[in-house]
């Protein structure tokens, strides 16, 4: 399923706090009296994998977030959960200043983790917040009376939100990792254990999913049966602030630690295309000139061996750990933006 397009209101009706850093939101979307628009697309049948953007207010600008859709209901509401990251741009701390009543815009659901059919067996991984989609995927999973087993670890018992819903759900079918008592998911062995045919979904942070996909790759399996979605976030090094040359245009832009490459870009005029925003789609991707400093590549769109060649990044997710890097943007210049460098400075 893919979003049909469309943003409308919606309303916080709902809050509940899962763990000391997760926050579970239900918003609902007024119902409109004829199948058209938002509301009734949320009325609609909506499958496991989804998501739903939502506008959130940063202190200079307005953006955008996507959010795994946990539950939805026939009558407009959606349930989403929220980790809050201090560190972060600002969006998760926007989340949570919402209270009941308070309505947001929000978009249609979108599908770019679909759950498949006839698998003769599933494996859930999940990492910290990367279970939001796959509480879905394992619902469905069980009404249909299909083979499954979830593997969910987080970095202490107190942070596995969702863990009685899941345990009721799944019962011995589910596994659960601490990090703080030393437990760590064994990804290659898991992989081995399933049948020829089974198939892997992974949500979780950037590590989990590299290490899944070279399990996955080497054991020879199919990639088509290998499914997974990030954060957007997450990635080797903490976020710094760094300087993007653009030699071409005889331009320095400043990076700060909470804006992204992309955001960056665009405020200072330098536009560049974008999509998803979360480094699976590819589209703001540009070519690196040269770099000083290591890139921290935070995307799923390129390979590995892609990756280790430095020669392209993804703007949205990808950053510079200390030092700069020079890239060749599409954008061909305007002098009337060449004046002036408008600097995103969210919260």
């Amino acid at each position: 399923m893919k979003a049909a397009g469309g943003w409308g209101p919606a309303e916080v009706v709902e809050l509940r706090d899962l763990t000391p850093t997760v926050r579970e939101l239900v918003l609902r979307f007024p119902l409109a009296p004829e199948p058209v628009g938002v509301a009734a697309g949320v009325a609609a049948v909506v499958p496991p994998g989804s998501h739903v953007k939502l506008r959130v207010a940063l202190t200079a600008r307005e953006d955008e977030r996507c959010y795994s859709v946990v539950d939805a209901g026939a009558d407009g509401a959606i349930t989403i959960a929220v980790k809050h990251l201090p560190t972060g741009r600002g969006g998760s701390r926007f989340m949570w200043s919402l209270r009941p009543g308070d309505v947001l815009q929000a978009s249609l659901p979108g599908n770019a983790f679909e759950l498949g059919r006839g698998a003769p067996h599933c494996l859930l991984l999940a990492g910290g917040i990367g279970v939001t989609p796959l509480v879905a995927m394992a619902r469905a999973l069980v009404q249909r009376g299909a083979s499954l087993r979830m593997v969910y670890a987080a970095r202490s018992k107190d942070e596995l939100a969702y863990r009685s819903e899941l345990a009721a759900l799944l019962g011995e079918r589910l596994q659960l990792r601490c990090g703080d008592q030393g437990q760590r998911i064994d990804i290659e062995g898991e992989i081995a254990a399933l049948p020829p045919a089974a198939e892997l979904y992974v949500c979780g942070p950037l590590t989990m999913l590299e290490a899944a996909r070279s399990a996955w790759a080497a054991q020879g399996r199919h990639p088509s049966r290998l499914r997974f979605e990030t954060f957007g976030s997450s990635g080797h090094h903490a976020a710094q602030a760094f300087t993007v040359h653009l030699p071409r245009l005889g331009r320095d832009i400043a990076v700060p630690a909470d804006v992204s490459l992309l955001d960056a870009l665009n405020a200072a005029g330098v536009q560049v295309l974008s999509e998803c925003r979360r480094g699976e789609c590819g589209l703001c991707a540009l070519d690196v000139i040269a770099s000083h400093g290591e890139i921290d590549h935070r995307d799923v769109f390129f390979s590995a061996a892609q990756k280790a060649g430095n020669t392209r990044l993804c703007t949205c997710v990808s950053r510079v750990a200390g030092g700069s890097i020079a890239v060749e943007p599409a954008w061909r210049g305007d002098p009337d933006l060449g004046q002036v460098e408008r600097l995103a400075r969210p919260a």
